[in-house]
């Protein structure tokens, strides 16, 4: 059964891998193999001799518990992991529905007033650190969209803004690392209570800067940054409202760690105080109001809805759907053992702080939610140990080593059609110089 088990997630990571190829969306075998998986499980229920405790984080001996009793183990542990997978879940489509809301009162086009140069260069380091600190608040792949829209009104040339876009997938992965809302990992660790915010931005806002400063230190003598912008002539209305809620918007984003550390509620019920507070504030300013009794019949009229509804509507419940599979196919591994067994071996194999460096390598290609998922039932660190922070520093920034390995990546990949060879050829080697040059600085700090 744990043999099988273990071939069904490898099936359908592989499926996972190589979605571009197959032409099978990435979803598909992410929903599928969790629902194998605790079929499995429940299955097989009589024949297992040891279950991982999740509440106390220890493998049980359950050899001599009878049919119900591993029922009701199997019913409270399902129960548990669907709660902790949905507090994430939640958490990220509220922030979603308010990034969505800011969009819509084009807050994000304030951004453009920003930048004053046609120097590239200079535009180099403005775009850069701007993905840096808007990927730590509104998450990594939601800012590389935002610059990447932006640099389509800056950059006239396609083969120009590939090169501004490979640094904004560094800039992004690197502010997204350290802070607990700029990347879904980070999100994961800090929620499952292996991070605090203040140590996470103490230990991990340096060594992801150095992670952002040597590739950009490099790539200001490339010859692609040489010389100036041809002017652009394109002028656009500008929505009055937009900077306004863009500041609110952010705000109340990164009141959510503020808001955990007061009340040390669950930082999804932070999340849809804030939701709640910006749709409020964005359903007076619009001056629309919705019937709810009706709105089958103003289905038919899309100019009805207000920027809550349009913003509910433009949620990516593939990306949530898949995020569910994949956190619960780990969940059912965890649950048998397998991931706490093979922590114990790598362990015994090979120093701790090698294996999370390979972890951050293999993020580029294997995508890194799965990897940290596993990691987490695989040490049993105390809560704020280097280890878990080394984990949220090495998975959210050794994606940026090739395109594919992160979601900043692939989304770059799609709107500049940027190849995966020409990235390599061009981007990977500045992304893995800084990665080193992070990790250097990490184990460093936390030596002290």
């Amino acid at each position: 059964m744990i043999l099988f088990i273990i071939c069904v997630f490898f099936i359908g990571y592989s499926a996972i891998t190589i979605e571009h190829t197959i032409k099978i969306d990435k979803l598909i075998p992410a929903i599928l193999m969790m629902a194998i998986c605790w079929t499995v499980v429940a299955m097989g229920l009589d024949s297992f001799t040891h279950w991982f405790d999740p509440h106390l984080g220890k493998l049980n001996d359950i050899s001599s518990l009878n049919h119900e009793a591993r029922q009701h183990l199997l019913e409270g542990t399902l129960l548990h992991h669907f709660g902790k997978t949905t507090e994430i879940l939640i958490f990220l489509m509220g922030a979603m529905a308010i990034v969505e809301m800011i969009d819509h009162f084009d807050g994000f086009g304030a951004i453009k007033k920003i930048i004053k140069t046609n120097k590239k260069s200079t535009l180099l380091w403005i775009i850069s650190f701007l993905a840096f600190f808007l990927s730590a608040i509104i998450d990594n792949l939601t800012a590389t969209i935002v610059l990447i829209t932006l640099l389509r009104k800056i950059v006239p040339e396609q083969k120009d803004r590939m090169w501004f876009s490979g640094f904004i997938i560094i800039a992004a992965n690197a502010g997204g690392a350290w802070t607990p809302i700029g990347d879904v990992t980070t999100t994961m660790l800090w929620m499952a209570g292996k991070v605090t915010t203040g140590k996470l931005i103490l230990l991990l806002g340096i060594p992801s800067l150095i992670n952002l400063l040597v590739p950009l230190a490099i790539g200001s003598f490339l010859p692609a940054f040489k010389g100036k912008l041809e002017g652009t002539t394109t002028v656009e209305k500008e929505n009055k409202l937009g900077t306004p809620m863009l500041l609110i918007g952010l705000g109340l984003i990164v009141f959510v760690p503020v808001f955990k550390t007061i009340t040390h509620l669950p930082p999804y019920i932070g999340m849809m105080l804030s939701l709640a507070v910006f749709a409020l504030i964005a359903e007076i300013v619009s001056n629309r109001s919705i019937s709810f009794t009706n709105i089958a019949e103003q289905e038919k009229d899309h100019d009805f809805r207000g920027p809550t509804m349009a913003a509910l509507g433009k949620i990516e419940m593939p990306s949530i759907l898949f995020f569910l599979g994949i956190l619960m196919t780990v969940a059912a591994m965890e649950s048998l053992g397998i991931i706490f067994n093979f922590g114990q071996s790598v362990s015994a194999a090979m120093p701790e702080n090698l294996f999370i460096t390979l972890l951050g390598a293999g993020s580029a290609i294997i995508d890194n939610v799965p990897l940290v998922a596993a990691s987490i039932g695989m040490f049993q660190n105390p809560p704020d140990s280097n280890v878990w922070h080394f984990i949220a520093y090495a998975a959210g920034t050794g994606g940026s080593m090739l395109i594919i390995g992160s979601a900043a990546g692939v989304v770059a990949m799609g709107m500049e059609k940027i190849s995966f060879f020409w990235y390599l050829k061009n981007i990977s080697l500045l992304a893995l110089l800084g990665y080193l040059a992070g990790t250097g600085v990490f184990l460093l700090l936390s030596s002290f």
